[in-house]
């Protein structure tokens, strides 16, 4: 048993009722995450006479990341997501106090033998359930506008925005990102900043929790074609709705390179799913002002994970990699959106 593994063992001891000969093994990182250090394990022990066997997960503060959020926002979402609708794995403890591993975390289940690499969706046998996955994609998108934030119990976590305010918040809070981290001139994007506040959308049609990080690759599927999970809900605020289907429909998640949106349905076709499941519309002009914004955010991601990488904060070379990869694809997908690219 490592260290962290001993010290994890004693926390989950103090937080387990009545539980005895508690034991962690397998520790084992997840690397890709942006703002966690991610790692699944096996907790055991006995209670009321019983041998317990769980597979959990470990969110952990990292000393930089790609982005810089609140773990007790991922938790709450986690929380009241969980049981709905919206499927997502039940969360478990959050710790604040980085004293029990070094930085602050939370545990979550662990969900097993399903699927959520890019790779495997476009590989048999899951290919053939690229449309499926797709309906449920965007099905579940829809829902998500469509909770009321109130009963889910994250208005006094996530603030609030007026509805003719939310692109201002959003737009301001990623330049600053911008101005704070870039390591050199982004002209691209801040001719994008200056075409977004020159035409600003129409107030948000609801206040909606927004995923903000909803794109193929944060969601776990089955050999069936069915989601079975909602993952990475570390960007979670409270916003316009038309935020979360712009960036899933955005042009560097299409990883196959056929056109389809999140690399599994037809565009229009992912927009009316969305639509008809949320009740809402995705009006052509406010949609592109959110599809720009969102090159905006991407490029945000990966100059702020260039910054801690350049400065040593973070060692991870996701961090380089994801800055000096997908800088220039976001930089061409503003081009196309704006029309000076074919």
């Amino acid at each position: 048993m490592s260290d962290l593994e001993r010290r994890l063992a004693a926390y989950l001891a103090l937080r387990v009722p009545d539980a005895r000969s508690v034991e962690v093994s397998g520790l084992e990182r997840i690397h890709g995450g942006a703002s966690r250090e991610t790692s699944r394990f096996v907790l055991r022990y006995q209670q009321d006479g019983q041998r317990i066997e769980r597979r959990l997960i470990l969110r952990r503060d990292p000393p930089g990341s790609l982005i810089e959020t609140d773990r007790r926002v991922e938790f709450a979402a986690y929380r009241a997501f969980h049981g709905s609708g919206v499927p997502v794995p039940e969360a478990l403890w959050l710790e604040e106090d980085p004293a029990p591993l070094d930085f602050p975390f939370f545990i979550m289940e662990e969900l097993t033998d399903l699927e959520s690499s890019i790779q495997a969706l476009l590989s048999p046998p899951y290919l053939p359930l690229r449309a499926k996955i797709g309906q449920r994609k965007w099905t579940i998108l829809g829902e998500i506008a469509q909770a009321d934030p109130a009963r889910l119990g994250l208005v006094g976590l996530m603030p609030p925005a007026a509805l003719e305010q939310c692109w201002q918040r959003e737009l301001t809070h990623w330049e600053r990102v911008l101005d704070e981290d870039e390591l050199e001139p982004q002209p691209v994007t801040r001719a994008v900043i200056r075409w977004l506040r020159r035409n600003p959308p129409p107030p948000a049609q609801k206040l909606s929790v927004v995923h903000a990080d909803y794109r193929t690759g944060n969601f776990l599927f089955d050999a069936e074609g069915e989601i079975r999970a909602i993952l990475d809900w570390e960007m979670a605020h409270l916003g316009d709705p038309l935020e979360d289907l712009a960036w899933g429909l955005g042009a560097v998640w299409q990883w196959s390179r056929d056109g389809l949106a999140g690399s599994l349905l037809p565009r229009a076709e992912a927009i009316r799913i969305w639509e008809r499941a949320s009740g809402l519309r995705a009006e052509p002009s406010a949609l592109l002002w959110w599809e720009l914004f969102s090159c905006v955010k991407g490029q945000g991601i990966w100059v702020s994970g260039g910054r801690e990488f350049q400065d040593g904060v973070n060692h991870d070379p996701v961090l380089c990699m994801s800055s000096w990869m997908m800088g220039n694809s976001q930089d061409r997908a503003a081009l196309a959106l704006l029309g000076h690219l074919p």
